[in-house]
């Protein structure tokens, strides 16, 4: 018997008179079946992979210059002080500092109702803020990673004549990756988690359609279960792959 034969029959039967398995199969053909509103699930999932990839791209990006710049800063020779170096470095070191500090929500509440309120697209609104948020801590990420390399790799770059950007970018961000990559990989899935807050400034994603679905149903239990059942399945398949990267890149090292 298929799904819409099966609820039809027992929709003829007084609830009272259903089993917990009756009912809950009621409820879940509800969330799922019923109005095809499986399709909404998949539009907040799709929608889900896009701002983490957005977030990703513009955290990545903040995250390596910050980096490089605290860096560049901590690394300057005994007796010798950039005060531009000395300027930027100050304000990477507050922007980490307000971004670590203060409760992701709130901050994109202020990206949603206050910086951009008058916006309509409040997904990539969202998508910024958890990029911006995530630049602070992938900015502290790589600069352990560059940190813990000897310094005298930097030496040799630019005994060399390679300058400071080319020897990170050919030298010493090579190697810093194979150490750095567990602690991304974490970021990246702590990241495509808190995706689900961006329903708080009405972003169109999985926990958005299924607060929608469970306000049509009178029925929350089952809408937010299946999104919980499609945010657990993307984290296992992601932490699959990185698992393979740094087999791979262990397998690399022993050659």
């Amino acid at each position: 018997m298929n799904p819409d034969s099966l609820y039809e029959s027992l929709s003829a039967i007084d609830k009272a008179d259903l089993t917990f398995w009756q009912d809950a199969f009621m409820k879940f053909y509800r969330a799922w079946f019923a109005e095809d509103r499986w399709i909404s699930y998949f539009q907040g999932l799709a929608t889900t992979l896009r701002v983490t990839v957005v977030a990703l791209a513009i955290g990545i990006v903040l995250g390596v210059l910050v980096a490089m710049v605290r860096t560049a800063h901590d690394q300057q020779r005994p007796g010798t002080r950039n005060y531009l170096l000395s300027l930027v470095n100050t304000i990477c070191r507050i922007y980490v500092t307000i971004i670590r500090g203060t409760p992701m929500m709130v901050q994109l509440m202020i990206w949603g109702f206050v910086i951009f309120a008058s916006s309509r697209n409040l997904t990539m609104v969202g998508a910024l803020g958890l990029g911006v948020n995530s630049g602070a801590y992938v900015a502290e990420i790589i600069r352990g990673g560059l940190m813990s390399l000897d310094p005298g790799q930097m030496e040799a770059g630019r005994s060399l004549g390679l300058n400071y950007l080319t020897t990170m970018r050919f030298i010493v961000i090579p190697q810093a990756f194979k150490a750095i990559l567990p602690s991304l990989g974490n970021e990246f899935i702590v990241l495509l988690k808190d995706t689900s807050l961006i329903s708080v400034i009405a972003g169109k994603e999985i926990v958005y359609f299924a607060r929608t679905i469970g306000s049509r149903t009178y029925e929350y239990m089952f809408p937010f279960f299946i999104t919980a059942i499609m945010y657990l399945a993307l984290v296992m398949v992601f932490s699959y792959l990185q698992s393979i990267l740094e087999r791979r890149l262990r397998q690399s090292d022993r050659r």
